[in-house]
């Protein structure tokens, strides 16, 4: 009957994720029902595992009616393979307990501070494209050849050329961000308006903070944190974890840590906000 039970645990945590939709925090919401199948699943085999506990409940009991003395070592055996389901149940309780009754924090600064960021990604040197976390700059060329990824930044980036003031919202904010990254040129001396949290990186003037976003591709073993410099004006600052939307004109800088030429943005308006109930972005291909 444990097995029942964990089946029935992984089939309730799943459906709870669903329904308070904090499953946005796991994965990108255009997957969401690949674990919504795997609840369904876990629900059907919870029912196949109940029937098959109750018909062998049943033959157990007519087998202890017929056993004697001789049964003994078998009992001793089947204690011993008891010892080994209750540690196989423990390894299976561990995640459902943590999950189902442990809050789900989102992910701030305090992750950026102590795993830094980089460009375009954190592991370059990694092949595998589902084991890369990238950071500051979404890139999905790791899942196209060249040709294709090109046609598709090609694409992506007419949405935007044309507009004279750009307005990234939850549903673009990445795709905004690889284009603008990918092809700087075409943006400069446009206006943006964006919304983030507040992150101040090291050996920047007091004017110069990051404007955030964490962003999941595929899921949250894949996200990142996405976004742009921006530069304040005078007599302004903000503190970590702030979320502040931020309009200005997009221009150009070199920055040294990275040693390459990265857009930045000279701010002309901000406005504090409250945080988002859902602060994650999703890269929608």
């Amino acid at each position: 009957m444990a097995r029942a039970y964990v089946l029935l645990g992984f089939t309730f945590f799943l459906m709870q994720m669903h329904i308070t939709g904090s499953i946005s925090k796991y994965i990108n919401m255009k997957y969401s029902y690949l674990s919504l199948t795997a609840g369904i699943l876990f629900a059907f085999l919870t029912i196949i595992q109940v029937i098959h506990t109750f018909k062998t409940s049943d033959q157990d009991h007519d087998h202890d009616h017929e056993c004697n003395h001789t049964c003994d070592h078998g009992h001793v055996h089947k204690e011993s393979k008891g010892i080994r389901k209750v540690l196989n149940g423990i390894i299976f309780l561990f995640p459902l307990i943590t999950g189902i009754f442990l809050p789900i924090a989102s992910l701030d600064s305090t992750i950026v501070q102590a795993k830094g960021f980089h460009f375009p990604v954190s592991e370059p040197d990694n092949n595998d494209p589902f084991m890369q976390r990238q950071y500051l700059k979404p890139d999905l060329s790791i899942y196209y050849g060249q040709e294709g990824y090109q046609k598709l930044i090609d694409k992506e980036s007419k949405e935007y050329i044309n507009k004279d003031h750009i307005v990234l919202n939850d549903q673009d904010f990445l795709k905004g961000m690889e284009v603008l990254y990918d092809e700087p040129g075409h943006f400069i001396g446009k206006k943006i308006t964006f919304k983030g949290f507040i992150y101040k990186e090291k050996g920047l003037n007091e004017n110069q903070l990051f404007l955030f976003r964490f962003g999941i591709i595929h899921c949250v073993a894949d996200s990142g944190v996405y976004g742009l410099l921006i530069n304040l004006p005078d007599h302004q600052s903000f503190d970590n974890d702030q979320w502040v939307e931020a309009t200005g004109v997009i221009k150009e800088m070199y920055y040294q840590p990275f040693k390459v030429n990265i857009p930045y943005i000279e701010v002309t308006e901000t406005k504090m906000i409250e945080p988002p109930n859902n602060q994650y972005v999703y890269r929608n291909k």
